[in-house]
């Protein structure tokens, strides 16, 4: 159901001129006994119309109302001057200067007349400043064109090898957002000159989707020889993975591990996929040798007891004071020893260290032994001998006469000579012994 229909509210009544400007507008015309209407120009009257039947109480309202409806439109474009277009001033100073030039009107036309040729004036500084501003407008609207151009070009001589292409490939997007916002809201270049900049646009987009499609070609054919060096690796490595020869296979392993990292990556969800069949490939081999070896460990166990044994036999055996006796004795220690066999890995290197700390310990008393008994030997120390106890003797008499002289210094650079001589002599008798 549709409701009442609200009466359309009637336009405002138009303010009333102000009474002062209503009376100084009539100064400017009269109405003679005729009936005619006249307004006083520049060079005289004009007549603007006639009552031909009888003139009423206020003769003048109508003609200084349409003066003053003139002075409005005046005022007003006035004001809208500073914002209005080169076009807009000229149409309206056009109009207003058709009806200025001789308006059935009574008011100061001549005063009016002059306002708008000062606004005639005023408008074409304004038309000027518009040229300024709008050439400027241009300038940078061409110098924001410019820099979107330049930042595409270097986005396009980017080394593909090291371009980020998915921060690139947006940032190109945005670069052409921006170009069709400038389009939308900057002022209008001229043609030859908008071409010109859309074409280097245009054409470092070309270059870059170009770098882009050849760099991601190569790539994935880079990838697809990486996954089949890989598949070819995979496959030695599942062969390699049954082996028993642990030695030799774990080194091929090794390889094909340098081999693996130098084939380079394939695609991430093929090379995931790849890299977890040829792990697995190895891991059963290397699970398989643990086993084995921790097999052998346990069998080595005992041989380890045995040794541990014996060590402690051997180790009874010092501080070797009868070289031959030892010998002797260390013999079959080490003949059993050798019958053990092999210890776990973990132990090697500790019951291995045990034994031959005993066999050193022999070898050096042997070495002392033959030292000892060599004849020539002997003779050379015996020979040396002699001759310290003879340099000792003369220290002790030098000593002697330099204490009794009161040569103190002398006294401790003598003796400090005959402490060196007598442990000379004291090695030299220790071979003796």
């Amino acid at each position: 159901m549709r409701g009442p229909v609200m009466p359309t509210p009637a336009a405002p009544a138009p303010t009333p001129p102000a009474p002062h400007l209503v009376e100084a507008a009539k100064a400017f015309g009269r109405v003679d006994d005729q009936g005619r209407v006249w307004v006083r120009e520049a060079d005289g009257e004009r007549e603007v119309g006639q009552f031909p039947e009888q003139v009423p109480p206020d003769p003048l309202q109508m003609y200084v109302r349409r003066y003053l409806e003139l002075v409005s439109q005046v005022d007003l474009f006035e004001k809208r001057l500073p914002h209005l277009g080169g076009r807009e001033i000229d149409q309206t100073l056009a109009s207003l200067r058709e009806q200025v030039e001789a308006p059935a009107a009574v008011g100061d036309l001549p005063g009016l007349r002059e306002r708008v040729e000062q606004l005639h004036r005023a408008g074409e500084e304004r038309k000027e400043r518009i040229g300024i501003e709008r050439a400027e407008a241009k300038k940078q609207a061409r110098e924001r064109r410019q820099a979107i151009v330049d930042e595409a070009r270097r986005l396009a001589e980017q080394d593909p090898a090291r371009t980020q292409w998915k921060q690139s490939g947006q940032r190109f997007r945005d670069l052409l957002e921006e170009w069709k916002t400038e389009q939308r809201t900057s002022p209008r270049l001229d043609r030859a000159s908008e071409d010109e900049l859309w074409k280097q646009f245009s054409s470092a987009r070309s270059v870059f989707d170009k770098h882009r499609r050849e760099f991601f070609s190569k790539l994935d054919a880079e990838q697809e020889r990486a996954k089949r060096r890989k598949e070819q690796l995979i496959a030695e490595a599942e062969r390699l993975s049954t082996s028993t020869e642990w030695g030799a296979t774990a080194g091929a392993f090794r390889d094909l591990m340098s081999q693996w990292k130098a084939a380079g990556r394939a695609s991430r969800r093929d090379d995931d996929a790849l890299w977890e069949r040829f792990n697995t490939a190895q891991q059963r081999f290397f699970d398989a040798r643990h086993a084995h070896t921790a097999e052998l460990d346990a069998q080595f166990e005992d041989n380890l007891k045995v040794k541990e044994e014996l060590a402690a036999q051997a180790e009874a055996l010092l501080p070797i004071t009868d070289v031959r006796a030892a010998r002797r004795a260390l013999a079959p220690i080490q003949d059993a020893w050798d019958e053990a066999g092999m210890v776990p890995r973990h132990a090697m290197s500790r019951i291995d260290a045990r034994m031959r700390a005993v066999e050193d310990a022999l070898r050096e008393a042997e070495e002392a032994e033959w030292r000892r008994t060599n004849p020539e030997t002997q003779a050379r120390a015996e020979g040396m001998a002699g001759q310290l106890q003879t340099l000792i003797a003369e220290l002790e008499g030098q000593i002697e006469a330099a204490r009794a002289g009161g040569d103190e210094a002398k006294v401790a650079e003598l003796e400090k000579n005959l402490a060196a001589r007598r442990a000379w002599l004291e090695q030299v008798q220790s071979i003796q012994r």
